[in-house]
């Protein structure tokens, strides 16, 4: 009975909210929509003649905390993609760019009276999504929805949008943390973890690599979307790519981030908290698949130096998580939500199964790669 009286109140507030929003008709209906974890999301139908439906958002502000900065690299990232795709038609543009609908004070967010902040975007019809990919055929889209995605994006200056989430993806940072965790050692824990730590360490100069390059100005800083999970593509009916979404974490950084993030998140076989580790092999077939559909359209813009920075993001990615679990393991578990007391630390071993996988497999994705630059 309380949870019920929860998603009433919940669904009264969103409607509330969404009134403050320039939307065309009367609202009809406010839902639950969509499977993320950081926002609250909605679907408002209208009784508008144009059949629009629009997603409204609560932003979670204890997470993005510039709720003025994130909502304004959305509008500019959103409004370079829209002249980029302006020759297809405005209605073909609102099918491929997500679009902000403004308040009736034209401003691209609203703060309510309990300073909550919500958005509103158009809903674009006729699209699917996918926690998991499936086929090779939905993972050459999905690389290349994120190829065209940074291509579009390689004319616009990253100095025109905001960090958002600092050091989001500088492993240096992310291994000071783990350092400082191990340092105060809060619940005990470190002297249990000691054969993974030697890992890590092991391999942190390894994982400097991009970092370093970026820093000697080796490689270009872009604009790139630092959440690259499959979920985040929109297709269409056929599986053919329509546009990128999330743009929560759209900042300045390096394109190997990307490549990396989505070949963590789509080469494991098995689940990131996976007990059995001999479960853990790669999928090859969809590696190959993602980084054709990726380089179909990066390979335009890459400098030469980004195509080396390719396959060490490849590794770095899920070095990088498991860094991330680790620290909040020792830290006594204050970050990532957990179903047991030992659940960062399967992840941890998970993340580092998968790298070691990665590195077993090194020279036959760097070849992958190779014959895909080729090819394309």
């Amino acid at each position: 009975m309380k949870s019920e009286v929860m998603s009433t109140k919940k669904t009264e507030n969103s409607i509330k909210s969404a009134e403050n929003f320039k939307l065309e008709g009367e609202i009809i209906e406010s839902i639950p929509f969509g499977s993320g974890h950081i926002n609250d999301t909605f679907k408002i139908t209208t009784n508008s003649p144009n059949n629009n439906f629009y997603l409204l958002q609560r932003i979670n502000h204890h997470i993005f905390q510039d709720v003025d900065g994130l909502m304004n690299n959305i509008e500019i990232v959103c409004n370079h993609l829209k002249e980029k795709l302006a020759h297809l038609g405005d209605h073909e543009v609102i099918k491929r760019t997500m679009t902000i609908v403004q308040t009736h004070d034209h401003k691209n967010y609203y703060k309510d009276q309990n300073g909550e902040y919500w958005r509103v975007f158009i809903l674009i019809p006729n699209t699917r999504s996918y926690d998991i990919l499936e086929t090779q055929e939905q993972a050459y889209s999905g690389g290349m929805a994120f190829g065209q995605f940074q291509k579009q994006l390689s004319d616009l200056d990253p100095k025109t949008i905001v960090e958002v989430l600092p050091n989001f993806h500088n492993i240096e940072f992310r291994m000071n943390n783990l350092k400082e965790a191990i340092n105060s050692n809060p619940v005990g824990r470190v002297e249990h973890v000691q054969d993974l730590l030697n890992y890590i360490f092991e391999r942190e100069q390894k994982m400097r690599t991009i970092l370093e390059l970026g820093r000697a100005n080796k490689l270009p800083l872009r604009i790139t979307h630092n959440d690259t999970k499959f979920n985040n593509v929109l297709l269409d009916e056929e599986n053919n790519v329509q546009c990128v979404i999330d743009l929560d974490t759209v900042m300045p950084g390096y394109v190997a981030y990307d490549f990396g993030d989505a070949i963590r998140t789509i080469i494991n076989s098995a689940a990131e908290d996976e007990k059995d580790l001999s479960k853990i092999i790669l999928n090859i077939p969809l590696f190959q698949s993602f980084a054709a559909g990726y380089l179909s359209e990066a390979k335009e813009f890459l400098t030469e130096s980004e195509i080396d920075s390719l396959i060490p993001a490849v590794h770095l990615l899920p070095y990088m998580q498991a860094v991330r679990f680790l620290t909040d393991y020792i830290n006594g578990d204050t970050y990532y939500k957990i179903a047991y007391p030992e659940h960062n630390l399967v992840r941890t071993k998970a993340q580092l199964k998968l790298v070691h996988e990665l590195e077993i497999n090194n020279d036959k994705l760097t070849e992958i790669l190779s014959e895909n630059l080729m090819s394309n």
